[in-house]
C-alpha cells in the first residue's frame, strides 16, 4: 500500500495568491493524499486574520480527502514587531488554530514522521535544534521499528543546494544529524529559503553512519518566490520496505504539473540516484 504525504510550506497567508490557492485545491480533489505536512511559514505577520485564513484552507483541503495534517510553525509564525508578544506568548496565535502541540508525529505502518518546532522568539529568523531536541527525536528513532521510514521536518534546512544558503542553515545540524543518522533516521524535510530541492546529505556531511536525503519545499502559495522558481509543493510516496519517490509540482499556466520526480535510495555505499526534471 502506498502512502502519499503532501508537502507544503512557506504559505505566507497575507501574501497568498487566490489563483494558486485554486489551483492547489483542485490537485488535492482529484489526487488526494494520506498526510499533509505544512513545514511552517503559515503566515506572513502571525496575525490572527492570517492564521485563520490558513486554517480555513487547510480545513478545505481535509474535506477533499486528506485525512491526516502535520503542521509546524516557521520564524513568520510569531510576531516580530510587537515584542511583548513575541517574548512572553510567541505561539498565542498559531495555538488558537492549530493547537497546542508544536512538535506534532505522525505514524502508521509504512513510516514515522517527527515534527520539530526550531523557531525562536529571541532569534530573528535562524533555526536552532537544542540538545534537548536532540536527545528526544533520537529517543524516539530508536523506538521506530526499523522497516519503516523515519523523517524529521523542520521548517529551516539541514543542508544547502546554493552556498549563498549556508547561512541559513540550522544551529546544530550536523550534531543532530550525526546522532540521527546513527539512530536510523532516512528524510528531513524543510522549507524556509523559498527553494526547493533534493538531496543527499552524504556530499555535505561525509562523516555520517548512514545515508540521510533532505528534501526542500517551495513556497506554495505565496507570491514571495525566488528568482525563477515558481510556486511548487511536493508529494512523496512512500512504498512497503522503504521505496520512495519525491514528485516536485510546480504553479504553470493556472495549474500545478510534475516538474521533476527523484527515487530516493539507502545503499551501504552512500551511492544516490539523481533526480529526472522533467
Amino acid at each position: 500500500m502506498t502512502t502519499t504525504l503532501l508537502q507544503i510550506s512557506d504559505t505566507h497567508f497575507g501574501t497568498e495568491q487566490p489563483a494558486v490557492v485554486a489551483a492547489l485545491e483542485a490537485h488535492v480533489r482529484e489526487f488526494g493524499a494520506n498526510l499533509l505536512i505544512l513545514s511552517g511559514d503559515i503566515t506572513q505577520r502571525a496575525r490572527e486574520s492570517q492564521f485563520a485564513a490558513a486554517q480555513a484552507f487547510i480545513q478545505r483541503l481535509e474535506g477533499y480527502g486528506v485525512p491526516h495534517t502535520l503542521v509546524i510553525p516557521g520564524n513568520h509564525d510569531i510576531p516580530l514587531y510587537n515584542l511583548p508578544v513575541r517574548f512572553l506568548q510567541p505561539y498565542r496565535n498559531y495555538r488558537r488554530h492549530f493547537g497546542r502541540d508544536l512538535e506534532p508525529i505522525f505514524e502508521n505502518d509504512e513510516l514515522l514522521v517527527i515534527g520539530l518546532n526550531t523557531t525562536h522568539p529571541s532569534r530573528h529568523k535562524d533555526g536552532l535544534v537544542t540538545s534537548s531536541q536532540v536527545r528526544k527525536v533520537a529517543e524516539r528513532l530508536q523506538r521506530c521499528a526499523p522497516d519503516k521510514l523515519r523523517i524529521v521536518v523542520a521548517h529551516q534546512p539541514f543542508g544547502s543546494m546554493e552556498i549563498s544558503d549556508l547561512s541559513n542553515l540550522q544551529h546544530g545540524a550536523l550534531a543532530a544529524l550525526l546522532r540521527w543518522a546513527d539512530c536510523g533516521l532516512d528524510l528531513v524535510m524543510g522549507g524556509h529559503i523559498h527553494l526547493p530541492y533534493v538531496l543527499p546529505l552524504s556530499n555535505q556531511y561525509p562523516s555520517l553512519s548512514r545515508e540521510v536525503w533532505i528534501v526542500q519545499a517551495g513556497t506554495t502559495l505565496s507570491s514571495r518566490v525566488r528568482g525563477t522558481s515558481p510556486n511548487s509543493f511536493n508529494r512523496v510516496l512512500v512504498e512497503p520496505n522503504r521505496q520512495v519517490r519525491v514528485e516536485r509540482w510546480d504553479f504553470q499556466d493556472g495549474e500545478f504539473v510534475l516538474g521533476a520526480d527523484f527515487d530516493l535510495h539507502w545503499p551501504t555505499s552512500h551511492a544516490a540516484e539523481s533526480g529526472h526534471a522533467r
